[in-house]
């Protein structure tokens, strides 16, 4: 029933208008002709002229001259931009019917903060940015109202939409389990490494079988330790000389095809939870541990702390885009718009 009310008192408003513009064209002209400005649209009981549409696309339009490589994409470019143009501005006035409705405001105090957070941003001084504005075809007083705009509607939609957006821990872990958590399939190996390698360029045979002994005993220490039951990604840290030593002898996931020969016939045979044997490659020696589910699980739980307030953002960002589309759709549903 409020809604009907709604649209039947604007629909009289509606008609107001349009009297006072038709009224407006048949007046006698007092001097040379006078330009009388087109409605494109009605908000309630408010208008938006092509005056305020052409404004609002003024720095789009130059934008796409620069862009724009023929006259009929350049034509397109611009109907599709002033139509935004036009869309933004009645998202404005639904925002603004709303701040109404809510005795939401902004305070000269708060648009000026506003304004010197952007130009600080920005890394100009006050000269610098007004004269970027200019050249951008806008004057600071109309960047202040569009950013006062900006400011009512970030308060609004903290007291709409914000506050009533909740990110639990269990969304966080399903998200984890989705996007982070590796799944292995028939075939598939998820494998952590240990390598160690001997100097290249030793090109005395003596001192060269020395290097390999050396290095070999290293090898053999740090397969002692992690068969003792050491942590394999500890002990990797510490001791690999692979570039997957900084996370902890990692590889991910891999099938037998992706595999060396001699990697292959090392892995092949192993059942999950187990470590392989030395392997001697063409500059050190490697050995491997299959992952097993258990493990897995263990190996993520690191990377799931550190991700964590990142996915929270992000679950976060998710939501709030989801529940603003819902929420300008119902200022809409409830409003009379009539483009023209």
């Amino acid at each position: 029933m409020k809604h009907s009310f709604l649209i039947c008192s604007t629909r009289r408003c509606l008609g107001k208008i349009l009297a006072l513009f038709l009224l407006g064209l048949c007046l006698p002209s007092t001097g040379g002709a006078e330009l009388v400005d087109k409605v494109l649209a009605i908000v309630n009981d408010e208008v938006i002229t092509l005056s305020e549409v052409e404004e609002e696309a003024g720095r789009i339009y130059q934008a796409m001259v620069k862009e724009s490589s023929g006259q009929a994409s350049l034509a397109n470019a611009l109907t599709e931009a002033r139509e935004a143009a036009l869309n933004g501005l009645i998202d404005r006035r639904l925002i603004n019917r709303r701040a109404k409705l809510t005795n939401t405001t902004v305070t000269d105090e708060e648009l000026a903060a506003a304004y010197d957070n952007t130009r600080s941003r920005s890394g100009l001084d006050p000269v610098e940015f007004k004269k970027k504005l200019e050249r951008s075809g806008m004057t600071e007083e109309t960047y202040k109202k569009q950013l006062r705009d900006q400011v009512l509607q970030s308060k609004l939609v903290s007291l709409d939409v914000r506050s009533k957006i909740v990110v639990t821990d269990e969304m966080i872990r399903d998200y984890y389990k989705e996007h982070y958590t590796a799944k292995t399939e028939k075939g598939s190996f998820y494998l952590l490494q240990m390598g160690f390698q001997w100097n290249p360029e030793v090109n005395e045979p003596g001192k060269e079988r020395e290097d390999k002994t050396e290095t070999r005993k290293r090898a053999e220490r740090a397969l002692e330790l992690v068969n003792k039951g050491q942590d394999f990604k500890d002990i990797a840290k510490k001791f690999s000389d692979l570039p997957s030593a900084s996370d902890g002898g990692d590889l991910g996931i891999l099938s037998l095809d992706d595999m060396a020969s001699v990697m292959r016939t090392a892995i092949a045979p192993l059942k999950p939870g187990e470590v392989s044997k030395i392997i001697e490659t063409s500059d050190g020696y490697q050995f491997f541990k299959l992952l097993s589910t258990k493990d897995e699980a263990a190996s993520t739980s690191s990377a799931y702390d550190k991700l964590k307030e990142e996915m929270r953002e992000k679950l976060y960002e998710e939501k709030m885009k989801v529940a603003y589309s819902e929420w300008v759709k119902k200022l809409k549903e409830s409003a009379y718009i009539q483009k023209l």
